[in-house]
């Protein structure tokens, strides 16, 4: 099977191609300087075409998409999952929408069994002092049920609840990265800032969707789990 995935959800753009019968799996991705703003709507489409270059393949030769559904940034959201559909329409692919945070927590299920914790917290930057999060068992192989049901709530609300997910729990994500003080407290062990563990990759989007049951374009959805900052900001009382 052969999945092109990409995923907009955070600040980072990723593409990336799985070839099974293959064994290839090829990621280009671009990630803003620190304070830079997001390029998904310059960078998707040229990274898609560098990766199906890269792996000399054709829409042709695509057997489904993939594209990530957040929980992430309102506009990024709206992008990538326009994008998405947009293209199983034109090209007649089967496409699957991935969670942002499952993509994120298989990525460190390797480093979390190497490091005996018994949870992933899997923990994205929501802006305005908050974090999306949610949590899986390293046992539990794809991760399909999670441990804690995707969330949004403050670092503090997540440092405190977080002991009764597991004896011991690793986090990752730009969240964990932002937030470190505060949910390293209970003792939940975060990498370094420079771990590859905090980056979301597509790389486990197709991971993800080569299990999944492909649907219809129309019935992936983006995952918002509150109102965009320009809504919010305009019932703020002034």
């Amino acid at each position: 099977m052969r999945i092109l995935a990409f995923d907009t959800a955070t600040r980072a753009t990723t593409v990336a191609l799985l070839d099974e019968q293959a064994g290839v799996e090829l990621e280009a991705r671009d990630d803003p300087e620190p304070g830079a703003r997001p390029r998904h709507t310059s960078r998707l489409m040229p990274l898609i075409v560098e990766v199906l270059n890269r792996a000399g393949c054709g829409w042709d030769d695509l057997d489904r998409l993939a594209v990530g559904t957040g929980p992430g940034t309102f506009t990024g959201l709206r992008i990538g999952v326009a994008t998405a559909r947009a293209l199983a329409g034109a090209r007649g692919l089967p496409l699957v929408g991935i969670s942002t945070l499952e993509s994120l927590a298989l990525g460190a299920l390797p480093a979390a069994r190497a490091g005996g914790q018994d949870q992933i917290l899997a923990v994205l930057d929501a802006r305005r002092r908050e974090v999306f999060t949610a949590a899986w068992s390293p046992d539990g192989g794809a991760m399909r049920t999670p441990t804690l049901v995707t969330a949004v709530m403050s670092p503090a609300a997540l440092a405190e609840s977080s002991p009764e997910l597991g004896r011991s729990r690793l986090a990752i994500g730009d969240g964990a990265v932002e937030f470190r003080q505060v949910l390293e407290r209970p003792g939940t062990v975060i990498p370094a800032d420079d771990s590859e563990l905090h980056r979301v990759s597509a790389v486990q989007h197709c991971r993800l969707a080569a299990q999944q049951l492909s649907v219809g374009a129309e019935a992936v959805s983006p995952e918002y789990l509150r109102r965009p900052d320009a809504e919010l900001n305009l019932r703020a009382p002034s």
